[in-house]
């Protein structure tokens, strides 16, 4: 990077100095190690519900659950250190005053490790025949009733307030791919201009349960390099505990992806974790981890189960397959959850042509369990030195259908 964008930068970080005492540091992150090959890092997020071993995959709990897995599974089997909320679905049901009432959602769910909450912002995105955007914020339409109701970035941070989440998301706005340059270069400043609303408005609505919670800007700009330059130097600017990178995994190329968020890793701070918002499959994690990736979560390892789709270490198996029909060896030999010792490929196939619900739970608290396995697994060859060997070997396999 050139010596005078470094110089810009740190301009920018000393006149936004005080918009950090609107929302206080909570959250510490230590680099363990360092891969030598790659920009790949281990490290460790510590927040007020315990710490998080990175790399993470962060499992989607959209409403206050993980699709079809019980909270005691995902934490004995799966065991993650955070899952995620979702603003927009737990403003709808049940509600900011049930929430409240209940004390956060960490005690509405029994759920006494992290969570990090999404503002909404993609959910906007993908109701584009139901929502009106302009600067003031974005009027939508309930999925659920057809009521009409606001978000601006002050009420997206209340609600977040109110949930209660370790980390809270700014409000942004996610564009399509492909979009126009004009229409990304107003989207982005305008959720620049959103996140500075979000800071101010922290200070005016203090935490409601007794710990601090962390803010993560979202950087923007599709697919465009000088406009996510723009975007991850103001994002970086604001010395926030971590930095999101929003807006792909919305059909562009994966290649182009890898050069969006390796252009971003480049300039958003080395001291502070980041976040790829949705993605992805398992060779996009990999891929990611080794652009200097930390945190990432998808829908897709409980979407994809529950319509038998699933992810082992040799490669990806169809469930329903009649191939499967008389194979009793076990899912994945790696053994990463109980899935993987007490039920074999023919009983998982068997449940899925017998259309019992209970195929799907152990498909999903298998590929969880199994992503929860591949940032796990990464972490410990990030730490030994060999992570890029061990990646090139484990990409090759994921890529396979089995």
């Amino acid at each position: 990077m050139k010596e005078g964008r470094l110089n810009a930068i740190s301009v920018l970080i000393f006149k936004n100095l005080s918009l950090q005492q609107n929302y206080r540091l909570s959250m510490k992150f230590e680099i363990v190690n360092k891969d030598v090959a790659t920009k790949a890092r281990a490290g460790t997020v510590t927040l007020t519900h315990g710490p998080i071993e990175t790399p993470i995959f962060m499992p989607v709990g959209t409403v206050g659950t993980v699709k079809t897995v019980h909270q005691r599974e995902l934490k004995q089997e799966i065991n993650p250190d955070i899952i995620l909320g979702n603003t927009y679905h737990l403003y709808l049901r049940p509600g900011t005053d049930i929430l409240e009432q209940a004390g956060g959602l960490h005690k509405f769910m029994g759920w006494d490790r992290n969570i990090l909450t999404d503002s909404g912002g993609f959910q906007v995105y993908s109701l584009s025949d139901r929502r009106k955007i302009t600067e003031e914020g974005v009027k939508f339409k309930s999925h659920i009733d057809g009521s009409y109701h606001f978000f601006s970035p002050e009420r997206v941070m209340e609600i977040q307030r109110s949930i209660g989440a370790d980390i809270m998301m700014a409000f942004d706005e996610c564009t399509d791919y492909p979009v126009a340059y004009k229409y990304a270069k107003s989207s982005m400043e305008m959720t620049h201009r959103w996140l500075d609303r979000c800071i101010d408005h922290l200070d005016k609505v203090p935490p409601k349960y007794g710990y601090e919670q962390s803010l993560f800007p979202i950087v923007q700009g599709s697919t465009f390099k000088d406009l996510r330059m723009r975007s991850a130097e103001y994002i970086a600017s604001k010395g926030a505990d971590g930095n999101a990178i929003g807006g792909l995994s919305v059909g562009e190329p994966a290649e182009k992806m890898y050069e969006i968020t390796e252009l971003v890793c480049d300039i958003l701070p080395q001291d502070k974790p980041r976040y790829l918002m949705g993605v992805g499959t398992p060779v996009n994690i990999l891929e990611n981890i080794a652009l200097g990736v930390d945190m990432f979560d998808c829908v897709m390892p409980t979407r994809n189960a529950r319509n038998g789709m699933l992810f082992t270490s040799e490669g990806t198996i169809n469930i329903k397959n009649a191939k499967w029909k008389n194979d009793f060896s076990p899912v994945d030999p790696m053994g990463h959850t109980f899935v993987d010792t007490d039920y074999s490929k023919a009983y998982l196939r068997h449940l899925f042509a017998a259309n019992e619900f209970l195929g799907k739970q152990i498909a999903s608290i298998h590929n969880l369990g199994f992503y929860l396995w591949l940032v796990r697994e990464a972490r410990k060859h990030i730490i030994a030195g060999d992570f890029k060997p061990w990646k090139d070997t484990m990409v090759q396999k994921l890529n396979r259908r089995l």
